[in-house]
């Protein structure tokens, strides 16, 4: 499922896209040759101006910049060494919060550093719809005789559109879809975007990866290049399979292919009832939910994918079926199908956490609320009946006292 929206952005929207525009780029290039031939004197005057301007700007700016002097540094204390390419990704368009991920995380020695409990955590809460994040609004809802798909958009207040789906196959089981979408070596006989795919690490005791994908663009747009950590927690039968963008200075970053920091591709994969409604738990679910910043502009991409969105889909459910086929034959398994049987128990009772911790401070606190109303109407009828008891009936009647001390002690009650 990860590969449905690059299928949807790559395959058929960029062509659309790339047809609809090509005539307004020719029109624009045709404008600037013409305007450019018949020109006035003066913007060559201007042109030269400015050029001017920005070489004065550039050789102030290299006077001005501080070079490191070693010898200061060593009689400082200080420890920060010369490095003449340490700056050098930075040049390459990385936005500074994706520069600080590169050089403060090391995920080849600690996967911790990968994924982790917070990131299931988070899917869980996704899945659940408990994330706290907008609402959801439905973009498309179609079949086939074998499989169903809905889809859903949401956009935050910052970061690219999010987009949540959930397709269930028939005839298939939880463990078979789970394989199916971490099998690199599979992939590329059903994925023809996926240029190449590669493990650069992985950890058998809790079935942690980081992977290394490319994936072919146009030939107007370069190729994208993604380093994706993975791994997956099975909670009774429910799989929930954590996908996203890693830093891993191991890796240089290039050109081309340009990567993409900001990745996000989540699922929970789990058996649910047929839609034949015979109440065999033989369809399997897939709940999806994705998001990334692949340098697109964000409207034109939520355009693309609601244009290809069907199309892409349904070009998964023929692998399916082929990697399906070729387990049935007994194929041997590839190394990150069996990488994909390594997963991390959690107890079923788990499953909802932040709903117990809910539900237990709101036991916690009702007392407390519960308390803190009645002492006001305790210490305000106490006092009434110390007044009436001691002041003079002539100069206020005990009726009197009682019944403004009912009032003050509804007027307390409501106000706390």
């Amino acid at each position: 499922m990860a590969a449905v929206l690059e299928m949807v952005l790559t395959n058929g929207f960029f062509w659309d896209l790339f047809a609809f525009v090509t005539p307004l780029w020719v029109a624009v290039s045709v404008g600037l040759l013409v305007g450019w031939m018949w020109k006035p004197k003066w913007v060559e005057k201007v042109v030269a101006v400015g050029r001017g301007g920005r070489e004065r700007r550039a050789g102030q700016i290299i006077q001005q910049q501080p070079v490191f002097d070693s010898s200061s540094s060593a009689s400082s204390g200080s420890s920060i060494p010369q490095c003449s390419s340490c700056n050098s990704w930075v040049s390459e368009g990385t936005s500074e919060g994706s520069s600080s991920a590169v050089m403060d995380s090391s995920p080849e020695k600690d996967q911790s550093a990968v994924v982790n409990d917070s990131d299931f955590e988070h899917l869980w809460r996704l899945v659940e719809m408990r994330d706290g994040g907008p609402d959801w609004h439905e973009m498309m809802d179609r079949e086939t005789p074998t499989m169903t798909y809905q889809a859903w958009r949401r956009d935050p207040q910052t970061g690219p559109p999010q987009y949540r789906s959930r397709t269930v196959y028939e005839d298939a089981t939880p463990e078979l879809v789970r394989d199916f979408f971490w099998d690199d070596e599979f992939r590329v006989k059903w994925d023809d975007m996926l240029a190449n795919a590669a493990t650069l690490e992985e950890w058998e005791d809790t079935g942690t990866m980081i992977v290394h994908w490319v994936r072919k663009f146009p030939f107007f747009c370069s190729d994208r290049e993604y380093i994706i950590g993975r791994r997956i927690w099975q909670s009774g039968g429910s799989y929930y399979c954590v996908t996203k963008g890693v830093a891993y200075p191991s890796l240089p970053r290039r050109n081309k292919p340009r990567r993409v920091d900001l990745y996000y591709s989540s699922w929970c994969i789990r058996a649910v009832e047929s839609r034949r409604g015979d109440g065999q738990l033989t369809a399997c679910e897939v709940l999806l939910f994705h998001h990334e910043d692949m340098g697109i502009p964000w409207e034109i991409a939520k355009l693309g994918v609601r244009q290809g969105m069907w199309g892409a889909v349904r070009k998964i459910e023929p692998g399916l079926r082929a990697y399906q086929a070729a387990r049935t034959r007994g194929e041997p398994l590839s190394r990150c199908a069996a990488m994909a049987q390594i997963n991390t128990k959690v107890d079923p009772n788990y499953s909802r956490p932040m709903e117990l911790v809910e539900s237990s401070q709101l036991e916690v606190e009702t007392p407390k609320k519960a308390w803190r109303i009645n002492i006001p109407k305790y210490f305000i009828v106490g006092s009434a009946v110390v007044l009436a008891c001691s002041l003079d009936q002539r100069l206020l009647t005990k009726a009197t006292i009682f019944g403004v001390a009912r009032r003050f002690s509804k007027i307390g009650g409501r106000r706390l």
